[in-house]
C-alpha cells in the first residue's frame, strides 16, 4: 500500500529532526522559518534588519509572472526593493545623479548565490523595474527552499537574478 504523509520539519537551533517509518513515502511541506531576517546595509544612512512581519506592515506590491521552468503563472507579493532602499536612506529620484550613478546593489542568498543590480535600474524615476522582495506566492508563505524572502525581477527574460532565500542587500558606492 502506497501512502503519502505530509510532514512539517521541526527546526530547533537550525537542526531538523524527521522520523521516517519504513515503507512510507514522505512528502515534505516545509515553510520558511518565520524568524529569518533580511539585512540592508552598506552605503545607506539607516541600516535595516527586517522580518517577514515588518514587510507585511509596509506598502505591498503584487506581481503575476510566468515561471519559465514550469510555464505556470505565479502571483508573488511583497515590497518594492526601491521602497526598502528608500527606507534605508539610499539616494533616489533627483538625488540620484553624478557619482551616485555608479552605485550598485548586491543581493545575496543564504546558499551564497549573489547578483548585482545598478541602483539606477531600481529607481522608478529612471526605469519601471518593479523588482520586489517577495514573501508570498499564490497567497501562501514561501517554502523554505524559496524563502522566507525572494527577490523577483518580473521584466527579465529569464530569472537569473531572482534570488531565493534572500538574506542581504548591500549597497555599494564605487569611489
Amino acid at each position: 500500500m502506497d501512502r503519502t504523509i505530509r510532514v512539517s520539519l521541526l527546526s530547533i537551533l537550525n537542526i531538523s529532526f524527521i522520523l521516517i517509518t519504513p515503507g512510507v513515502r514522505v512528502a515534505f511541506a516545509q515553510t520558511a522559518p518565520a524568524t529569518a531576517d533580511l539585512r540592508i546595509s552598506g552605503a545607506v544612512s539607516t541600516p535595516l534588519v527586517l522580518t517577514v512581519a515588518d514587510l507585511k506592515n509596509m506598502p505591498r506590491k503584487q506581481l503575476s509572472v510566468v515561471n519559465p521552468h514550469n510555464k505556470k503563472t505565479e502571483a508573488y507579493e511583497g515590497v518594492l526593493l526601491e521602497d526598502l532602499l528608500r527606507k534605508a536612506g539610499v539616494a533616489q529620484g533627483e538625488n540620484l545623479r553624478g557619482p551616485a550613478m555608479a552605485t550598485y546593489v548586491l543581493a545575496e542568498a543564504t546558499d551564497g548565490y549573489r547578483v548585482v543590480f545598478s541602483l539606477a535600474e531600481l529607481d522608478s524615476g529612471i526605469l519601471e523595474s518593479e523588482v520586489i522582495v517577495a514573501d508570498t506566492i499564490d497567497g501562501a508563505a514561501l517554502v523554505a527552499k524559496e524563502g522566507p524572502f525572494r527577490l523577483v525581477a518580473p521584466h527579465e527574460k529569464r530569472p537569473a537574478r531572482w534570488v531565493r532565500m534572500l538574506k542581504s542587500i548591500t549597497v555599494v558606492r564605487i569611489p
